[in-house]
C-alpha cells in the first residue's frame, strides 16, 4: 500500500522561501504525484503535479513562476520549492498520488482531487511577517 510524508513546512516571511518533501514508499515504480493545499474554511485546491516519468509539469495559475516541482527516482521523493511565498499561500499543503490526467485536472482547475487519491498526513505552511 502507498504511503505518503510530506515534511518541509515552516513560518517564512513574505518574498521568502520554502521547499517541501513528499517521500513515497510502498510501490516499485514512480507515481503520479500533486501537490495540494488546504486553507481554514476553504476545499482543498491542486497546487502542481508531476507524472511517473518526471517529464511532464503542471502548475495552478496562482503558483506559476514561483513554484517548482521536481522528484529524485533514487529517493521516491517529490519536491515542492515554493518561492516568493505570499500570506496567500499559507495553509496545509498535502502530496496526493492518483492518475496523472485526475491529477493535472485537479492542478489546472484548482479543483480538489478524486475521493480515491491516496493522501499524506500534510504539512502547515505560514507566511507571515
Amino acid at each position: 500500500q502507498v504511503q505518503l510524508v510530506e515534511s518541509g513546512g515552516g513560518l517564512v516571511q513574505p518574498g521568502g522561501s520554502l521547499k517541501l518533501s513528499c517521500v513515497v514508499s510502498g510501490v516499485t515504480d514512480p507515481m503520479p504525484i500533486g501537490w495540494f493545499r488546504q486553507a481554514p474554511g476553504t476545499e482543498r485546491k491542486g497546487v502542481a503535479c508531476i507524472n511517473g516519468g518526471g517529464d511532464l509539469r503542471y502548475y495552478s495559475d496562482s503558483v506559476t513562476g514561483r513554484f517548482t516541482i521536481s522528484r529524485d527516482k533514487a529517493k521516491n521523493t517529490v519536491y515542492l520549492q515554493m518561492d516568493n511565498l505570499n500570506p496567500e499561500d499559507t495553509a496545509v499543503y498535502y502530496c496526493a498520488t492518483d492518475l496523472f490526467p485526475f491529477l493535472q485536472f485537479a492542478v489546472q482547475t484548482t479543483s480538489p482531487p478524486r475521493d480515491r487519491a491516496s493522501w499524506g498526513q500534510g504539512t502547515q505552511v505560514t507566511v507571515s511577517s
